[in-house]
């Protein structure tokens, strides 16, 4: 103190100390605010289903048992439900939408692999009884193709669907529609694909050059909608460019880093929550944020496209129909959670009763590790 008695003026060097610490206490709580309101905002993107959950309730006892502790098996439902002002254009909203795409995601418990297996949407199967979610009225079971189940009853008449073909138990499901998917296509800049020959298709919006391109949003959705123009037409070769394009788009992901850059991973985020319906064991960003780091590291060569074995029905070329014992086989070596392999297009699955693989099944699909072209 003075000899006036006035507090003695700080020194130069402790007033910048001051000013600096002020600072940095505002920058930490501006960024852990930015961080917050960032987190919040994608959080509230992700739509819950919870119907689907209380239906799937309902039948708790009947729906298989988990086998494998760790081991995860994600229905990942392609909708395409014309309802809201960005699908609409896709043709008129009926009140029902149809799965032409749905995939199980098997993820090898430890992180070890990822097995994608595409269920054709014209499969023969058996649907058991379902509510009607639209009306509330019942569904009496019946054998019929696919897709019949998700149109009529919806998501958890699919699941029980699934888990009566398969054995397996679903532990989450994703359902996925037309404006969704593009959005994430734009937000990984979109996906390369390579076309031996030029695609015209008024149906799906579609019109291309041949050779390597990259397709983003609207282009891209037509691409793996579209059936008739590429190839022979059959929904046969429609999922394996759909593999394929997934594959791509897992390689596009994996070899930018954006798992591991904040400022191309926030886009891909919020582009990905945005698109996404899901049971609300996913609903959260941090669920999805656990998902995503426990596959992350996954060798792209462990990430396999396949579809279930399947020929023309015997009684309608236009359905399918499971090729035994294949099927049956693959099902078991994913309910055990042991691994499937792969080989170019073919993939093969041999349990442990088989360790010379004689018995070995093949199976249509790719790796991600595959080159787009290759």
């Amino acid at each position: 103190m003075t000899t006036d008695g006035q507090e003695p003026a700080p020194r130069p060097g402790r007033r910048w100390l001051r000013v600096v610490a002020l600072g940095a206490t505002l920058l930490v709580l501006s960024v852990a605010a930015t961080g917050w309101w960032f987190y919040e905002r994608l959080d509230r993107n992700i739509r819950t289903d919870t119907r689907t959950a209380d239906e799937l309730r309902k039948y708790e006892a009947e729906r298989p048992v988990p086998v494998v502790r760790d081991a995860q098996n994600i229905l990942v439902i392609g909708s395409d439900n014309r309802g809201g002002k960005e699908n609409g254009k896709y043709g008129r909203d009926t009140g029902t939408q149809r799965s032409d795409t749905t995939i199980l995601l098997h993820l090898q418990a430890g992180g070890k692999s990822a097995t994608a297996v595409s269920i054709p949407r014209d499969l023969m199967v058996d649907v058991p009884g379902c509510d009607r979610p639209k009306d509330g009225g019942r569904l009496a079971a019946r054998f019929a193709q696919f897709n019949w189940a998700f149109e009529f009853g919806g998501a958890a008449c699919t699941i029980r669907t699934v888990e009566k073909l398969t054995g397996i138990r679903v532990d989450h499901h994703v359902i996925v529609d037309f404006s969704g998917f593009k959005k994430l296509v734009n937000a990984v800049g979109g996906v390369e694909v390579c076309l031996t020959e030029p695609v015209d298709d008024d149906d799906a919006h579609l019109q291309l050059p041949s050779g390597h391109q990259t397709l983003h949003g609207e282009k891209a959705l037509g691409y793996v909608r579209a059936r008739y123009s590429i190839g022979n037409g059959s929904d046969t070769e429609r999922i394996a460019r759909q593999q394929e394009f997934l594959s791509s788009l897992v390689k596009k992901v994996q070899s930018n880093g954006v798992l591991l850059n904040p400022a191309k991973l926030y886009p891909v985020l919020s582009a990905a929550t945005s698109a996404l319906t899901t049971d609300p064991g996913l609903d959260t960003l941090k669920d999805l944020y656990a998902l995503v780091r426990g596959v992350r590291d996954i060798p792209r060569e462990k990430i396999r496209f396949l579809t279930i074995p399947r020929q023309p029905y015997t009684y309608n070329k236009n359905r399918d129909e499971l090729v035994q014992p294949d099927a049956d086989r693959l099902f078991r070596q994913l309910r055990l959670d042991r691994p499937v392999s792969v080989r170019t297009h073919a993939v093969t699955a041999t349990d442990g009763e088989d360790p010379k693989g004689v018995n070995r099944a093949p199976y249509q699909g790719t790796t991600a590790a595959r080159d787009v072209c290759g």
